[in-house]
Order: structure tokens, then sequence, then C-alpha cells
């Protein structure tokens, strides 16, 4: 399996370009960040984590413009989004970030996507919350032929436009690969028909990641591969890669330089163990 560390990049935590420094001198494959464009003050959808939400939502930043940063300062890192919420995203302006950042770093970015869950932040977008779902799979399907395409267009029941162009084209073929999160129904619905990987949290049961692993391959998916999200100190790794998982991301709290390069320390020797 690889490794590497999901995260909030924000103004008070490490740099992206200094994570991404010493996220490949410690041998980590992947950094994958969050999005959240904005919080709305008037909260009413409940975080899944429990009481008040964490300071680092109000502050991340934006995770293209991170991710950028991060590319100039590395080479092999593979870096990716954890998830951008495509379903509030301009279809036009995400495929041009996203094949931008996937040239100009050489073809390392994985686009991770997923529904989201704050409610009021996707009214302030316009986005009504109960059509997200449909509306993200189509944004999807447009995505991939603005990218593959010279002249592309798309006309669905959300999202309907006539022949454009749009360069520069990414750099991987036929574009960076689209990983979908979430566990549910419609989730896997989506990842049978858009996705090219899969981003289950930690918190899935192994059984169940050894269940969907097994659907994929009866679905004629046998191709997607799998980035666990969110393990922490007490995963058990051994059964991750028994059950189908190809790659494994860690929590990486938003701390300072200093503490965010002791904590991958002691994560290196986490996996070391583990692994050996």
């Amino acid at each position: 399996m690889k490794f590497g560390v999901n995260t909030f990049v924000t103004d008070e935590s490490i740099r992206p370009d200094a994570l991404g420094r010493a996220l490949e001198e410690r041998g980590f494959e992947t950094l994958l960040v969050t999005e959240h464009s904005h919080i709305p003050v008037k909260r009413e959808t409940p975080w899944s984590g429990g009481g008040e939400l964490p300071r680092e939502y109000y502050r991340t930043y934006d995770p293209f413009v991170a991710l950028a940063i991060a590319s100039a300062a590395t080479t092999t890192l593979t870096l990716g989004t954890a998830v951008a919420l495509l379903a509030q995203r301009d279809v036009f302006q995400t495929a041009k970030e996203v094949a931008t950042l996937d040239v100009l770093s050489g073809g390392r970015f994985l686009f991770g996507v997923g529904v989201g869950w704050n409610r009021e932040e996707m009214r302030n977008h316009g986005v009504e919350p109960r059509r997200r779902g449909p509306l993200l799979n189509e944004k999807i399907a447009a995505l991939k032929a603005i990218w593959t395409a010279d002249e592309a267009e798309f006309h669905g029941e959300h999202i309907d436009f006539d022949p454009v162009c749009s360069w520069p084209k990414p750099v991987q073929r036929p574009h960076p690969p689209v990983a979908i999160g979430g566990e549910s129904p419609a989730a896997l619905d989506r990842l049978v028909r858009y996705g090219d990987e899969w981003l289950p949290r930690a918190k899935t049961p192994v059984e169940d990641l050894r269940r969907v692993v097994s659907w994929l391959a009866g679905q004629g998916r046998a191709d997607i591969r799998v980035t666990l999200c969110g393990a922490t100190g007490d995963s058990d790794l051994a059964a991750y890669a028994e059950s189908g998982v190809d790659r494994v991301t860690f929590t990486l709290p938003p701390l300072p330089d200093r503490e965010t390069r002791q904590y991958l320390d002691k994560l290196e020797d986490h996996i070391e163990r583990q692994t050996r």
C-alpha cells in the first residue's frame, strides 16, 4: 500500500509548500486537502463529529491554490482533494483549475469529490441540498467532456452548454483520476458510473470495504482503486491491505511547522512498525 495524509491547510498551520517537502522527505506518497468556501454564521446542519465545528473549518485555504504551492516544492508527491465540493462549484472554472494544476504538477493531481454536508454553505452557492447528488453527477460528466474534447458540449437536466473550447488539457490521460467520496448507495452508484477511485472513510468497517471491492469487480469495475481516508495510529494496516485498499491516508491535525514535523515522525514510525 501507499501512504499519505489528509488534512486541513489553514493560515494557522504549516505552509503547504513546507508540508509537501516534509512529506516527501519522510517517504509519504500523498497529500489530500479538504475544501470549504466559507462557513455560514447561522448553522443548522449538524457536524458529523458532534459538538462545535472545529476552528480549522473556518480558516481553510483554497485547495487548488494551496496544492499549487505544494506542487512547486515537491517532485513526486500525489496532490489531491478529499474532497472538493463540486456540486457547489462552477464547472468551467473547476475544469480550468484541475487541468492547470495537473499540467503544472507534471500529472500528479487526484480529484476527490463529494456531495458535502453543510446545507447552509450549499444554499449560499444557489444549490438546493436535495438535488446536490444529481447535480454532482452531471458536473463530473461535464468535466470529463471538457478535459477530453477539443470542442466539448454537454446537455443534461442541470448542466447544459453548446460546444466550448478549454485549454490546457490535463497531462494525465484521459484526465486526472476522479475519486468518489462516500459509502452510501448513491455514492457507490456514482462510483461505478463516474469514478476512477473510491474514497471511503476510515470508520468504514473492513468487512464493508471487502464487500464493496468484490461488488465493484462484479460490476465490471475491478479497475477502481481504493484510497481510505482518515486513518489513525490505531488503524490496522494489514486488515486494510487484505480488504483491497491501495492507499491509506492518515488524518494530520492542522498544526504549526515544528509540531507537524514531530507528528509526521511519529506517524512514520507507526507505519514502519506495522509494515516491517
